[in-house]
């Protein structure tokens, strides 16, 4: 990929990145994002959206948003260096370890997603001297904080980006008392990756929160969609409309609360699914859960809960749930439902499959 990566970053080639071993997936976006047909001058590549319903979108990006992406981020994190490709690269979190492998001069060492323990360790051995980086999700690093010498691997790094949506809870302790230097970003393919790091904006990222939507903007940004969407969230020049809902504290730090589509009305009330999962979650019985809404009669939607058991624990019952999370948050936002999962469904780079679960969990 690192020739393909030096053309597009000179301009000589336009590319639509697919994964080599998903053949459905490779055919429904070269399909759908219109393989091998003209596209505007200024686009360098074409991302497919990580969206698994409808059609893949597809964000125009180019150079100067992906060099602006990869330079600014080198500048936060302290100098250019080696950095370790977890990720794949037809995901925007795995493009932008090429591109700024490329800008580098280095070349990055290259792992599944899925590693071993013995995987990234040999990784991490083999990346050399200087400035050493990583880009994960939160599952992967949940994964490797459960070996010694896997988590040993990870703190010898200067930087470990994690993006891919929110870490779980408990995930960002148990990262720090074992010297991991996790830099949490935010962002998305239409943004040319995260943009913002530890809450603030990278150097020519903007954010703003427009009634509690979180907008961004700034020298990162995509041109806009392959296949446009109506409401474009492009339709203010220079700014991205997310569906992320947020907050920004006096100190400009940034705080995504959750998605739009992801909020659950019950009652006549809306609760974000993330203030309830990390509460639920703080239960010592609770090894991971995530929460989500599934259509209910009375209230409209009702509130359920799908947990993990922490390794050797018992089985947390419905009273104990509601009785924890009403020690922090308001009854209403309780589950009240609750089923016991082996593990959490995912897609993509590790994003949580809510659809998922509401399909498996209505009308239980």
């Amino acid at each position: 990929m690192l020739p393909v990566v030096e053309d597009v970053l000179a301009g000589r080639t336009t590319v639509l990145p697919v994964p080599m071993d998903d053949d459905r997936e490779s055919s429904l976006i070269t399909t759908s994002l219109r393989a091998g047909t003209e596209v505007d001058d200024e686009v360098a590549v074409v991302v497919s959206t990580s969206g698994t319903t409808g059609t893949p979108k597809g964000a125009l990006l180019t150079v100067s948003a992906l060099t602006a992406s990869a330079s600014a981020t080198h500048e936060r994190l302290g100098g250019s260096g080696h950095w370790l490709l977890a990720l794949p690269a037809h995901h925007i979190a795995g493009f932008q370890v090429l591109v700024r492998s490329t800008l580098a001069g280095t070349a990055p060492v290259a792992i599944p997603a899925s590693f071993s323990v013995a995987e990234l360790v040999s990784a991490v051995d083999s990346m050399g001297p200087g400035r050493r980086y990583a880009s994960l999700v939160a599952a992967q690093l949940d994964r490797a904080l459960g070996d010694p010498a896997a988590a040993a691997a990870l703190a010898a790094l200067d930087a470990v980006l994690i993006g891919g949506g929110p870490m779980p809870a408990g995930v960002a302790e148990r990262a720090s008392a074992a010297g991991v230097p996790v830099v949490r970003t935010y962002g998305m393919s239409e943004t040319a990756g995260g943009c913002v790091y530890d809450g603030r904006p990278l150097d020519g990222a903007q954010m703003r929160i427009d009634d509690g939507r979180v907008v961004l903007g700034g020298a990162t940004l995509a041109k806009g969609y392959r296949n446009p969407v109506d409401p474009d969230p492009f339709v203010e020049p220079g700014w991205f409309r997310t569906d992320d809902v947020g907050s920004v504290d006096d100190s400009g730090v940034l705080s995504v609360l959750g998605r739009v589509d992801d909020a659950i009305s019950t009652g006549g009330l809306t609760v974000l699914p993330a203030l309830v999962e990390a509460v639920v979650a703080s239960h010592d019985a609770v090894a991971e859960c995530v929460v989500f809404g599934v259509d209910d009669d009375r209230l409209g939607q009702r509130v359920v809960a799908a947990l993990v058991v922490a390794p050797g624990g018992a089985v947390p019952t419905l009273a104990d749930i509601r009785a924890h999370v009403a020690t922090t948050l308001d009854i209403t936002a309780a589950p009240r439902e609750i089923h016991v999962v082996d593990e959490i469904p995912r897609r993509g780079i590790g994003k949580v499959d809510r659809r998922a679960l509401i399909a498996r969990f209505s009308g239980s």
